[in-house]
């Protein structure tokens, strides 16, 4: 992905530290629930509101960052999932975290744990199965929110948002095997795939928050001159139009994600019909 420089505020900090403990022991119902390990790329990265879907729904967060020396766990028979979240590096970087990341989801993939990649994280989840990584022949760039059409395979397992924010210069492959969920017209055609039921790679940001786009835009001015970027002041417009519906959808697609239900019966036949 884009290089997004901004440090997350002090107040979005806290008061994940802060929904994290009060839902440390389990959901409203006192369940008790593993934790989901998350996996940033930068010292003051944040998930967002995934994040805080994940602990306002009893999950601890496990935050792991493997770039600055943090190993990652053997075995996920003791969580729930995994996220891979976005960064400033690309999937093709020799970097040997990068490797040891991409390797990993092997992890996931062989325990069938839910494992979720965003925008880098998905790219690595592409590469890791086999497919490309790669730049836009013309160095096209999507930034700020972008339509997207969901597969008939996606529309099956929920309803998905019709616009969604970007913030990368690079795009994957569907991998041989995967169920490509969501598409586009733009440089930038595969937005969504599953993978069995249980993982799943989105190109777009569904964990964005304000504070977000105003710090992405913010520190990265010269992101935006870039080709297909859209101006700052039209994306934090654009986040006030369409960021209720993306956390709707992200609500019931991280309950179908955890509970392993991407794979819907019709999910298999995509390819052939779409």
């Amino acid at each position: 992905m884009l290089d997004a420089k901004g440090r997350e505020s002090r107040t979005e900090h806290l008061s994940l530290r802060a929904a994290n403990r009060a839902f440390s022991l389990g959901d409203a119902n006192g369940e008790a629930r593993p934790p989901v390990v998350i996996v940033l790329h930068q010292p003051q990265s944040s998930p967002g509101h995934v994040g805080q879907w994940l602990v306002r729904n009893g999950y601890r967060l496990d935050i792991r960052r493997p770039r600055f020396g943090d190993a990652l766990p053997e075995t996920l028979e003791n969580h729930a999932g995994a996220v891979i979240f976005g960064g400033p590096m690309s999937a093709n970087d020799s970097d040997d975290y990068i490797k040891v990341e991409t390797d990993w989801i092997g992890v996931a993939l062989k325990e069938n744990q839910p494992f979720l990649g965003i925008c880098l994280g998905a790219q690595m989840l592409a590469r890791h199965l086999g497919a490309s990584v790669d730049l836009h022949p013309k160095d096209h760039v999507e930034i700020g929110y972008r339509p997207i059409e969901a597969t008939s395979a996606a529309r099956r397992i929920c309803e998905w948002p019709e616009t969604v924010y970007q913030w990368h210069k690079e795009g994957f492959e569907v991998p041989h095997g995967g169920c490509l969920l969501a598409r586009a017209e733009g440089p930038f055609e595969n937005q969504a795939f599953a993978f069995g039921e249980a993982a799943c790679g989105v190109q777009f940001h569904p964990e964005i928050t304000l504070a977000q786009v105003h710090r992405w835009t913010g520190y990265n001015p010269d992101r935006l001159e870039l080709p297909g970027a859209r101006p700052r002041e039209e994306q934090i417009a654009a986040h006030y139009r369409h960021a209720p519906r993306v956390h709707r959808w992200l609500d019931v697609f991280m309950t179908t994600w955890l509970a392993r239900g991407l794979a819907h019966p019709a999910a298999a036949a995509n390819k052939a019909a779409e």
